[in-house]
């Protein structure tokens, strides 16, 4: 017999997160759709499914990486989901192209300190800057199955006995190019 749960959109954003262009790690969704969830607020098997679209630019001669973090915990900053570093096309550069990421987290243990783990059930990212794309227009659009080029994995635990905050970080590896996120959601999906 199953459970009854519903479906919950935890937060939805209204406004662009930050334009990013330096080389380094940072939050990427606006500030005001950083929440804050509940201690003892997962349990195995809760699902969250976060959905991110936006613009992202980069330069032909040193186009770098991508890299998406999802991260927990009382601050905020616990990966319990890495992309990895995802490979971004070489020819031509690429300016203002939309992409759309996807990932849904099930809950694998609860616990205090460490305990609380979660696995990718699924995890894309779709976007014309993804190197592997024919160099002619018009380009297609590549989707890249994440964890980039491994298999998934489960990510770093924190505590659900304490509140949790969500946030999600990109980083870039050359700072030639830009990332915005135009929109936001996380669901919870029971």
């Amino acid at each position: 017999m199953g459970i009854q749960t519903f479906h919950e959109t935890l937060v939805q954003s209204v406004t662009d997160g930050p334009t990013l262009t330096a080389a380094a790690r940072a939050s990427c969704i606006p500030t005001a759709n950083r929440i804050v969830l509940p201690n003892n607020y997962f349990y195995v098997g809760k699902t969250l499914r976060f959905a991110l679209s936006g613009r992202i630019s980069s330069a032909i001669t040193t186009p770098g990486t991508a890299r998406f973090d999802i991260c927990m915990g009382s601050a905020g900053t616990t990966i319990v989901f890495d992309s990895l570093a995802i490979l971004l096309d070489t020819v031509p550069t690429t300016t203002t192209v939309a992409w759309f990421l996807d990932v849904e987290l099930v809950c694998r243990a609860v616990g205090a300190t460490t305990l609380t783990t979660f696995f990718p059930s699924k995890a894309t990212w779709t976007c014309i800057d993804i190197l592997g794309q024919a160099a002619t227009p018009p380009k297609g659009v590549l989707t890249a199955v994440l964890p980039w080029n491994t298999a998934p994995v489960i990510g770093a635990g924190m505590d659900n006995t304490a509140a949790s905050a969500l946030d999600v970080f990109f980083t870039q590896t050359v700072a030639t190019g830009s990332l915005t996120v135009h929109n936001y959601r996380v669901d919870a999906l029971n």
